[in-house]
């Protein structure tokens, strides 16, 4: 059974990209969202195994919905992503919770991203 996923990605072009890398590793973008209120509603609706989030989205942190996220009752592993290198800076652990992983855009393709998202 395919690994599936919530790809989170405001810009058409990192969502295309996202979506290509996960396809490549097998597996299966059940719901995509551009923003935060549409990824929680695609997140209950779909039961996603993982997310994939990105850090800028328009209408809220995306370091706040990947949390969010992370506490859904199924537990899903949840990985950042951006195209600045340094938002990495801007992860912290939140509520006592382990720091989430976070891959640069650029890097997607690098593998890291299977680990991360695969228990």
């Amino acid at each position: 059974m395919a690994l599936t996923v919530l790809l989170v990605d405001d810009e058409p072009s990192g969502q295309a990209l996202a979506s290509r890398v996960l396809q490549d590793l097998g597996a299966e973008v059940v719901a995509t969202a551009s923003d935060a209120k549409t990824a929680i509603t695609a997140a209950n609706d779909s039961r996603p195994d993982a997310a994939l989030v990105d850090v800028g989205l328009p209408d809220r942190d995306g370091i706040d919905l990947a949390y969010e996220l992370a506490a859904l009752p199924w537990r899903p592993r949840v990985v950042l992503m951006s195209t600045d290198r340094d938002a990495i800076n801007a992860i912290e652990a939140r509520d006592g919770r382990d720091t989430l992983p976070f891959v640069p855009k650029e890097e997607l393709a690098s593998g890291r991203l299977r680990l991360l998202l695969t228990p």
